[in-house]
């Protein structure tokens, strides 16, 4: 089955499987996927992530770590919400100066610039806006 959208199939598996408490969640593999894999561990959002082979030869799979806080009934996402900016109908780019902050700061939005896969804060340090992907809090 053909996806139109991979990145908001990657963030839609990732909100189900945080929001019915799975500890793992598997998609296929591209090198977009893992930096914004990358980026939202080195944020906190997951626990970790990995690239493996797939069940048929030669494909790979992206398996991701989701991150909860609390005890074994109390726990909770650490993930609370996961939105698609920028879609293939609708492109949504943002100047260096108009980077958006989400929820002032306790997000983050994740940019796909000319210096590659960022956040939205690191993008601002380095001066270059971009196609904004995502925002994560």
């Amino acid at each position: 089955m053909s996806v139109t959208d991979p990145i908001a199939d990657m963030l839609t598996r990732i909100r189900n499987s945080a929001t019915i408490g799975q500890p793992n969640v598997a998609m296929p593999h591209s090198k977009v996927k893992v930096e914004i894999a990358k980026i939202l561990k080195e944020e906190g959002f997951l626990e970790g992530y990995e690239v493996a082979d797939g069940e048929i030869p030669g494909q790979q799979v992206l398996r991701v770590k989701i991150k909860y806080v609390g005890d074994r009934r109390e726990r909770t996402p650490v993930l609370s919400g996961i939105v698609r900016v920028s879609r293939p109908g609708r492109r949504v780019y943002t100047k260096k100066q108009d980077i958006p902050w989400v929820l002032a700061g306790m997000g983050v939005a994740i940019l796909s610039t000319p210096k590659g896969i960022m956040t939205g804060q690191r993008a601002r340090q380095l001066g270059v806006g971009g196609e904004i992907l995502c925002k994560v809090w």
